[in-house]
């Protein structure tokens, strides 16, 4: 393995893209921040069952760092998201909450400032419930390991970056509930 990253390692240094030339810093590489807005689409199915499916607002953060070798990205990640996403029916209310994501990302540049790559890694959800009965609201709260993948693109200028991209969650079986969630994100940041 030691080998593998000395190789790479070794062709990255000895590696002169076009845009290098022109005195400008290599694309997709170093530390970024950014904020994230999109679309959030959680469902819950049962067995021979009826499936259950609400829609948000997904908002938060994400921050990382990419390695640019010679136009293939690799890189890690983590966010901090939450949603609107909320489920109401007679006296239960069911809604997401805080979902923190780590993981990595393999990338490849089409152009000099873009990108398109996929991903994926480790998410941990929070989901609560409250249940009125009674004159008494009754409040739980659940976390929930899961897996997320995830594609995208990628486009830079100047140290700003922006990227639209899918992104798949599964949370496995809660409660006899396959839970799981659909969304598509904008990012906005600024790469150091």
């Amino acid at each position: 393995m030691k080998k593998i990253f000395a190789a790479a390692a070794l062709a990255a240094s000895l590696s002169t893209p076009a845009f290098a030339q022109d005195g400008e810093k290599n694309p997709f590489n170093g530390p970024f921040v950014g904020a994230l807005l999109g679309y959030d689409n959680v469902r819950g199915s049962i067995p021979a069952g009826p499936s259950v499916k609400r829609e948000g607002l997904l908002y938060g953060g994400v921050i990382g760092y990419d390695a640019n070798l010679g136009g293939a990205v690799i890189g890690v990640e983590g966010e901090f998201t939450d949603s609107e996403t909320k489920y109401d029916v007679a006296n239960l209310s069911i809604h997401t909450d805080r979902d923190l994501y780590a993981g990595a990302r393999l990338g490849g540049q089409v152009t000099e400032n873009l990108m398109v790559y996929a991903k994926g890694g480790y998410t941990n959800a929070r989901f609560e419930a409250n249940v009125f009965t009674g004159g008494t609201n009754i409040k739980s709260g659940e976390n929930l390991d899961g897996y997320r993948l995830g594609a995208g693109v990628e486009t830079t200028y100047r140290g700003l970056t922006g990227r639209v991209e899918y992104r798949y969650s599964d949370y496995g079986k809660y409660e006899g509930v396959n839970l799981n969630r659909h969304q598509v994100a904008a990012i906005v940041g600024y790469r150091f």
